[in-house]
């Protein structure tokens, strides 16, 4: 397989994860409280930079555009095995999830906390998922900008997840805490899993 194959076959699994994404957002539960449109873009413009980063194929030349990995079948083996497992990941957090999510952050008339499946691992799946798929990219690439485009990334997803956070506490305030003692965010297996503790029986 040339690298031109392996390009298109990642190309081909974003767009087959698209359509499903945007399949999946019908029948999704009624919104009760959303973030503010300034909350939004303060994590919405920083992902599309760096997703522009790692993605596009080629930006003008300058400080960012040094090479740090050899174009090699290897190399474009192991993005295309991220991007795939990545994908896979976070449509498996999405059926999960199932009408309780949002391209934004909301909170759903009825919202459930999701703590089965790949939020038994990470309480944000999909975006450890996307990481992932992007980190593919980032190695496809091979270039210094699209390292710093996966840290924006990081970053954005990152403050977004805080926002999250705060409604699920606001919405679920014993269960989410005990939730985020046991759980890590984003990567698997990165702490002890441990029980919040418990109040004391009553006298």
């Amino acid at each position: 397989m040339d690298y031109r194959a392996y390009r298109l076959a990642m190309l081909a699994l974003w767009l087959a994860w698209c359509v499903y994404w945007v399949a999946s957002a019908r029948g999704v539960k009624a919104t009760r409280q959303r973030e503010s449109r300034l909350s939004r873009f303060s994590h919405v413009l920083p992902l599309a930079l760096g997703v522009t980063l790692i993605i596009w194929p080629r930006l003008p030349a300058g400080w960012w555009s040094p090479r740090l990995l050899p174009h090699t079948e290897l190399i474009y083996a192991l993005a295309l095995a991220l991007v795939a497992i990545g994908l896979a990941f976070s449509v498996w957090a999405r059926i999960y999830l199932g009408g309780n999510w949002s391209g934004t952050v909301t909170l759903k008339e009825g919202h459930e906390l999701i703590r089965s499946g790949p939020y038994h691992y990470v309480r944000h799946p999909i975006y450890t998922g996307i990481l992932i798929a992007l980190l593919g990219g980032a190695i496809a690439s091979g270039e210094l900008r699209a390292v710093v485009g996966l840290v924006i990334v990081a970053a954005a997803f990152l403050r977004k997840l805080r926002v999250e956070e705060s409604f699920m506490r606001e919405s679920f305030p014993a269960d989410y805490e005990r939730y985020r003692a046991e759980v890590p965010a984003l990567i698997p297996f990165t702490k002890a899993r441990r029980s919040a503790p418990r109040s004391a029986p009553p006298p």
